[in-house]
């Protein structure tokens, strides 16, 4: 379950450079569970998800195809 967007400058900086959305997740999400979500809730393909565990947070970094720019789920999201 997606919880929500990160919105700090390293995760702009990752949407116009690494076309790479950021989100922090249920802690008890596997990487495959992430990518049905986001595949399912913004209709785009999931490349690559890398994961980061901290201080019982979990946070998920999504990087789109390229067919699909993170730059237009951004703007979507508000976060842009």
């Amino acid at each position: 379950m997606i919880i929500k967007p990160i919105t700090t400058e390293k995760a702009v900086r990752l949407i116009e450079i690494d076309n790479t959305l950021t989100f922090r997740v249920d802690v008890r999400d596997s990487k495959a569970q992430i990518k049905k979500d986001i595949e399912k809730l913004f209709n785009v393909k999931v490349e690559k998800i890398n994961v980061l565990k901290r201080a019982n947070n979990k946070i998920a970094y999504i990087r789109l195809n390229k067919k699909n720019p993170a730059i237009d789920v951004a703007t979507k999201l508000g976060m842009i």
